[in-house]
């Protein structure tokens, strides 16, 4: 059977077809022949944002929350450009992001038409792949390219461009077209397997150093029936926080920069590093030079292009997470490491803060936690906050800590936290984020209400950009140079948009805040005022290595070298 039909209509078609059911996106001159024809499929539910930003970090966080391709939508030039930060923020955290853009007619491209930019030129850095559809006789293949590449191996962002005529023009369209499959990844047991379950039987001081692998492969019962065969202790990163629990025994915590120090010192003591879908970056690995000297590493890893890319290797194991752990789980010996845990165990010193105990981030952090009964999804913006999340949150379950961890980007937390409550409606979801991130996209609260997207909003008020204003004081002398920030009365602004508001100024007002937001039915904004200069510790200085934390307020400022 065949039907004529406008590559509109088609490219409707064609997510449908793919399983899409949502799409974040704003309307525009060269995308308007799409939005013609959206209303004709009413089971593609079209999520009106304020700013093409949040559409990329509304699909990123619904990608995240379901495994499956976000779609974001938006016109040509502005509409398109302002999608670049939150495609970036998928590319360095491997979320599968498709976005479609209209593009000026194809008779004018070239020309300095009218909103025309060339998207494919500036997101290429920051794509697995992009495509300008210049045929409309290609345009469903396209279509079904992108979304597979966008989930298969590696996931990450995807681009569609499409000239305003070709969403216009007519074809045959026949139902029988083949859907493109994503292809399996890679599978098989790696050659170097034997001598990578040689060195765990050898190593005495073994860690396990966990990344967002674990997460995409989903292979949350293989890296705890590993640690618990074997006894070897975990460490999640922040893309890996909530791949193994909390509460196990053999949890360490997080490392890096403003990682524990036990955590960070088991790595500078460690003989053998197990890093399992990670990219060993700089804020986890502080200076390479000195980054676990006395440690063989086994690396494994889906890409082979991140194998030994920062860190050197004794063994990289290629393929997907979950796979390889299987693997090494029918061939390694039971063990327990009771030593080298109670030499870890000694690490261990008490967190600093500079917080009133009773309105703390961990108080506050506890009271969601109790209120939502240990069942939420936190999403977190990019500060201090993230920090204190990242680290004082007790995850109780896979997949349950969304930020943006490789990009940082500030603004991430609300947009993306609508896409994870459309993902997940049967749980609370919590958009957290400092005074300075929930600015950037507090306008999204309109979305939240017109579409009915019942996110809770934690704003941890300190009057700074927090995180920058700390690094001033500990670098730069206390010159507090562009960090004090005014914000809105946000109990007025919750009123203005007709959802629940609330301001927390004592600790004892925390609980019932929190319960109160959560039991509305709707979108709610709570704003806790902390205190203004409390700091994140400890902290490894630029340049430093993982054994020299801060671990206090400074005596004197030290001074970055120019």
């Amino acid at each position: 059977m065949t039907e004529t039909l406008t590559g509109s209509q088609i490219l409707c078609r064609v997510l449908l077809e793919q399983g899409v059911d949502v799409l974040f996106g704003y309307p525009g001159g060269a995308i308007m022949p799409f939005y013609h024809a959206l209303p004709e499929y009413p089971a593609l539910r079209h999520v009106l944002v304020r700013h093409e930003q949040a559409a990329a970090h509304a699909a990123d966080g619904y990608a995240r929350a379901t495994g499956r391709a976000g779609v974001c939508v938006a016109t040509s030039g502005p509409g398109a450009t302002n999608l670049v930060t939150g495609i970036a923020t998928a590319h360095m955290d491997s979320t599968p992001v498709v976005a479609i853009t209209g593009q000026v007619p194809r008779a004018m491209m070239g020309r300095d038409a009218f909103q025309e930019t060339d998207i494919i030129g500036i997101t290429q850095p920051i794509t697995k792949h992009s495509v300008l559809v210049d045929d409309v006789d290609r345009l469903a293949g396209a279509v079904r390219e992108a979304l597979a590449i966008a989930v298969e191996g590696r996931p990450g962002p995807v681009l569609v461009d499409i000239p305003k005529d070709v969403q216009q023009a007519k074809t045959e369209w026949r139902d029988q077209h083949a859907a493109r499959q994503p292809a399996p990844r890679p599978g098989g047991v790696p050659g170097p397997l034997a001598d990578a379950v040689r060195l765990l039987a050898e190593a005495e001081r073994p860690l396990i150093m966990a990344g967002h692998g674990i997460i995409l492969s989903g292979a949350y019962e293989e890296l705890r029936a590993l640690a618990e065969r074997t006894g070897i202790p975990v460490i999640t990163t922040l893309l890996g926080i909530s791949g193994f629990p909390e509460s196990h025994p053999l949890h360490l915590g997080m490392p890096g920069m403003h990682g524990e120090v036990h955590v960070n010192r088991a790595i500078q003591q460690a003989d053998l590093i197990l890093g399992i879908g990670l990219r060993f970056d700089d804020r986890v690995t502080g200076n390479l030079a000195g980054f676990a000297r006395h440690a063989k590493v086994i690396h494994v890893e889906l890409d082979p292009s991140e194998v030994g890319k920062n860190v050197a290797i004794d063994v990289g194991l290629v393929g997907d997470a979950r796979d390889i752990l299987r693997a090494l789980l029918d061939d390694v010996a039971p063990r327990d490491c009771k030593a080298w845990r109670a030499q870890i165990a000694d690490f261990m010193r008490p967190r600093q803060e500079s917080f009133r105990e009773d309105l703390s981030p961990g108080a506050i952090l506890g009271a969601i936690d109790r209120a939502a009964e240990g069942r939420c999804t936190i999403v977190s913006d990019v500060g201090q906050h993230q920090m204190w999340v990242a680290k004082l949150f007790p995850y109780r379950r896979p997949n349950t800590h969304l930020t943006s961890g490789g990009l940082g980007t500030m603004g991430f937390a609300v947009p993306a936290a609508m896409g994870a409550a459309l993902a997940r409606p049967d749980e609370p979801v919590w958009a957290i984020s400092g005074d300075g991130g929930f600015q950037m996209n507090m306008q999204e609260i309109a979305t939240m209400v017109q579409e009915g997207i019942p996110v809770k909003m934690a704003v941890f008020n300190n009057g700074y950009l927090g995180m920058v204003r700390q690094w001033q004081q500990f670098f730069h002398g206390r010159r507090y140079s562009a960090t004090p920030i005014w914000s809105p009365d946000y109990v007025r602004l919750a009123e203005a948009y007709g959802i629940f508001g609330r301001r927390v100024e004592r600790g004892d007002e925390v609980g019932d805040a929190v319960r109160a937001a959560i039991a509305h039915p709707g979108p709610a904004l709570v704003e806790f005022l902390i205190e203004q200069e409390a700091n994140v510790f400890p902290m490894i200085p630029p340049g430093a290595s993982l054994s020299e934390p801060i671990e206090g307020e400074p005596t004197e400022p030290r001074l970055v070298p120019a």
